[in-house]
C-alpha cells in the first residue's frame, strides 16, 4: 500500500528510494489529540491508514519520549524549492511590455535635464531578451561581484585563523608540556632533574628506572605510569613534599600517593641499595686509596660515624624529664664511609638512648670486617672492642697508637680531615634528599616488615645513600 503524508500542502509519498519513513498516530489518545492539533486540518480525523512523513520532525524521526521536542510533530514549513511547481514563463507580450517601460523610464530621465551620457543607465543589453539594464539592475550585479569578492576574502581570513589557531595550540602544547610532571619534560633538562629527584641528569634517572621496571608490576590498574610512581617517590625524598602536595601536583588522591611511596620504597631498598650500597674488597679499597691515607692509615677499610635525625611527636616539658623525652624523639643511625667517598653501610634506626657498640653488633657492621682492616672514626664510639674481636683495629685519627684516648700534640691534621669527610658525606645526602633532615613523620618509624626488622624510614635512609653513591659528587678524603 503506498501511504500518502496527510499533512495539507505536502505530497511526500512512500516510494523507493526517498529514505522517507511515514508513522501511525499514536493510540494514546491525549498524544494522538495532540498530533491531530499539530496537523491543523478542521473536520479532518485520521483513520488507520492515515501517516505522517518524517520532514514533520526536527529530528526526522518521531521520539516516544514526552520531554523530547519530537514527541508531537512540529515542523510545518512551505514546501522546499524541489517540490513547489514551477512559475509558468512569462508570456511575450509582458516581455515587450517591460521592454517598453523600461525605454519610457529612459526618455523621461533625460528630458529631466541631464546628459544622455551620464544620465544613461543602460550598461549592456540583457543578451537574447533585448532588455536593458537599469540602474537597479547595475546595483544588484556589482553587489553580487562584491559578495563574490566578500566571499573568497571570508574563505582567505578563515584559513588565516585555521593557521594562527594552529599555532596557538602548538604553543600550549609545548607550554603545557615543560610544565608537567613526564618523562618528556625531563628528558633534556639536566637541572629540573637534579631539582626534583637529585640525580645529576636523565641518564641516571633513566638506569634507575630501567633496573626498578621489572618489579614494578604489583600496583595494577594504577592511576600513575611507572615513571611517574619513580618521580613521585623521589619527589618525596629530595624536596620533603606532604602527600596532599604531591596529590594535586598528580592528580590522585593522598592514599595513592601514600601506596605508591612505600610501594617504590620497598622496591629500591630490595633491588637499588644492594647494587649501589656495598662494601668494596680490601684490593679495591687499597686500589683507590686516597694519597691523604697511604702512609698514615694504608689499611683504611671504612670511616664511621653516627647521625641523628628529629622525629615527629610531642616531647614533655617536665623540667626533670623533658632531656630524656628529647632524646627519645630522634633516631641515631651508624653510617659507614669508604676513603674514596661512597657510603657502603647504612644501619637501621634506633628511637631515643642508644649505644653505638649494641648498634655495631645488632646491624652486622662487624660482620663485614677482615683480620688487618682499620675502622677510622673522628671519635670514640665505643667499639674497640668489638671490632679486634674480628682481628681488626680501631683507630680514632690523630690520637697515639697506645690506644689512649687522648689525641696526641701536634698530631697530622687527619683528624680533622676524617671528621669533615664523614660530615661532608652525610650533609650532602641531606641535602640532596632534605627529607632525612627530619623532623620523621611517625608512620614512617614504625617497622614494615618483620623479616627484616626495618622501618620504612630505615629504608628511606638506605635508598637516599644509595642514590648518593650514583652521583657524580663523592667526596674523597684529600
Amino acid at each position: 500500500m503506498v501511504h500518502t503524508c496527510v499533512v495539507a500542502g505536502c505530497r511526500n509519498r512512500r516510494t523507493p528510494g526517498t529514505g522517507l519513513s511515514f508513522y501511525r498516530f499514536p493510540r494514546d489518545p491525549e498524544r494522538k489529540q495532540r498530533w491531530i492539533a499539530a496537523v491543523n486540518r478542521q473536520g479532518w480525523a485520521p483513520n488507520d491508514g492515515s501517516r505522517l512523513c518524517s520532514t514533520h520532525f526536527i529530528s526526522g524521526k518521531q521520539v516516544k519520549n514526552p520531554r523530547s521536542p519530537d514527541y508531537v510533530p512540529s515542523v510545518f514549513t512551505p514546501l522546499s524549492l524541489d517540490m513547489k511547481e514551477p512559475n509558468p514563463p512569462e508570456v511575450p507580450d509582458k516581455q515587450e511590455a517591460r521592454v517598453e517601460a523600461a525605454n519610457a523610464l529612459l526618455f523621461l530621465q533625460c528630458q529631466g535635464g541631464s546628459e544622455p551620457e551620464e544620465a544613461s543607465p543602460v550598461k549592456a543589453n540583457v543578451e537574447g531578451s533585448g532588455l536593458l539594464l537599469t540602474d537597479d539592475d547595475d546595483e544588484e550585479s556589482l553587489s553580487d561581484d562584491k559578495d563574490e569578492t566578500f566571499s573568497q576574502t571570508s574563505i582567505v581570513n578563515f584559513d588565516d585563523v585555521f593557521k594562527a589557531l594552529r599555532r596557538e595550540n602548538r604553543a600550549l602544547r609545548e607550554s603545557v608540556e615543560k610544565m608537567s610532571l613526564s618523562e618528556n619534560c625531563l628528558r633534556n633538562d639536566a637541572e629540573k632533574v637534579k631539582f626534583y629527584t637529585g640525580l645529576p641528569n636523565f641518564f641516571v634517572l633513566e638506569t634507575v628506572m630501567l633496573l626498578l621496571s621489572p618489579h614494578m608490576d604489583a600496583i595494577r590498574n594504577a592511576k600513575l605510569s611507572k615513571f611517574q610512581q619513580l618521580l613521585l617517590t623521589l619527589m618525596r625524598l629530595r624536596l620533603d613534599l606532604r602527600n596532599q602536595d604531591l596529590a594535586y601536583r598528580f592528580g590522585v588522591k593522598v592514599g595513592t600517593v601514600v601506596r605508591t611511596v612505600n610501594h617504590v620504597i620497598n622496591i629500591m631498598s630490595s633491588t637499588l641499595v644492594p647494587t649501589a650500597v656495598f662494601w668494596p674488597s680490601r684490593a679495591e679499597l687499597r686500589k683507590n686509596l686516597p694519597a691523604a691515607l697511604h702512609s698514615s692509615c694504608p689499611d683504611c677499610a671504612v670511616i664511621v660515624d653516627c647521625f641523628a635525625v628529629p622525629c615527629e611527636g610531642p616531647v614533655i616539658k617536665d623540667n626533670e624529664r623533658g632531656a630524656a623525652a628529647a632524646a627519645c624523639n630522634v633516631l641515631n643511625y651508624l653510617i659507614g664511609v669508604a676513603p674514596q667517598g661512597v657510603v657502603t653501610f647504612v644501619s637501621r634506626g634506633v628511637l631515643g638512648n642508644f649505644s653505638p657498640r649494641n648498634l655495631a653488633q645488632g646491624s652486622g657492621f662487624l660482620c663485614k670486617l677482615l683480620p688487618g682492616d682499620v675502622v677510622l672514626a673522628s671519635r670514640d664510639l665505643d667499639i674497640s672492642d668489638a671490632v679486634a674481636a674480628r682481628g681488626a683495629r680501631f683507630d680514632i685519627a690523630g690520637c697515639p697508637e697506645d690506644g689512649s684516648s687522648q689525641r696526641a700534640e701536634g698530631s697530622p691534621p687527619e683528624t680533622l680531615d676524617v671528621q669533615a669527610h664523614v660530615e661532608r658525606v652525610v650533609s650532602m645526602v641531606r641535602q640532596r634528599y632534605t627529607m632525612l633532615t627530619g623532623p620523621v613523620e611517625r608512620a614512617f618509624t614504625t617497622t614494615a616488615e618483620r623479616t627484616s626488622n626495618l622501618s620504612t624510614f630505615d629504608k628511606i635512609v638506605q635508598v637516599a645513600c644509595a642514590l648518593n653513591n650514583l652521583c657524580i659528587s663523592a667526596a674523597p678524603l684529600e
